[in-house]
């Protein structure tokens, strides 16, 4: 092969690759507000904390595969995931044990039915959202450090095998097909 037969065949993944990582960086921040979406409503229909993180750590996801360990966590976003596991821990425990200080069962939520709720927009200001939040905390966290430990062990082990290595078992496995 030529160099000019290998320079065609380049540019095609080289235009995939811009395309892909210019997708990923457009997608986060829809990601995050449907995320932000669901954290919001879940509450008073299927969906939740839970759920809201979950697709805000597809969205971080997308930007490993996209960029990279090392770009995607340079994302302000990510650096902070380990802490904010930790703080909606903390967040879903308090308010999951703070009735049982005022001898009611556990996860009571409040204010009462019967009383008047506080309201920001159409948002019922309860416990319950406070609890999601802290789950949503919990699960985005959780999520995004074991998508770092993942592709850290994958970064490291390819730097160990080396790249050439790498792209040979890539190749052996595709004569085989």
């Amino acid at each position: 092969m030529n160099g000019s037969q290998k320079g065609s065949v380049a540019e095609p993944r080289e235009a995939t690759g811009i395309m892909v990582r210019t997708v990923a960086k457009l997608l986060l921040l829809p990601a995050l507000v449907v995320a932000v979406a669901i954290l919001v409503k879940g509450y008073a229909q299927t969906g939740d904390g839970f759920s809201a993180g979950a697709v805000a750590a597809l969205g971080v996801l997308l930007q490993y595969l996209a960029f990279g360990h090392r770009e995607a966590e340079e994302l302000p976003l990510v650096g902070l995931a380990g802490k904010g596991a930790f703080v909606g821990l903390l967040i879903a425990l308090f308010v999951a044990a703070i009735p049982l200080f005022a001898g009611e069962p556990i996860l009571t939520h409040y204010p009462q039915p019967e009383s008047e709720v506080v309201h920001l927009g159409t948002l019922e200001l309860i416990t319950a959202v406070l609890f999601d939040l802290g789950v949503f905390l919990l699960v985005f966290g959780f999520a995004v450090e074991a998508i770092k430990i993942i592709a850290r062990t994958i970064a490291d082990e390819e730097e160990y095998r080396g790249p050439d290595v790498a792209d040979a078992d890539d190749l052996a496995g595709e004569e085989g097909r």
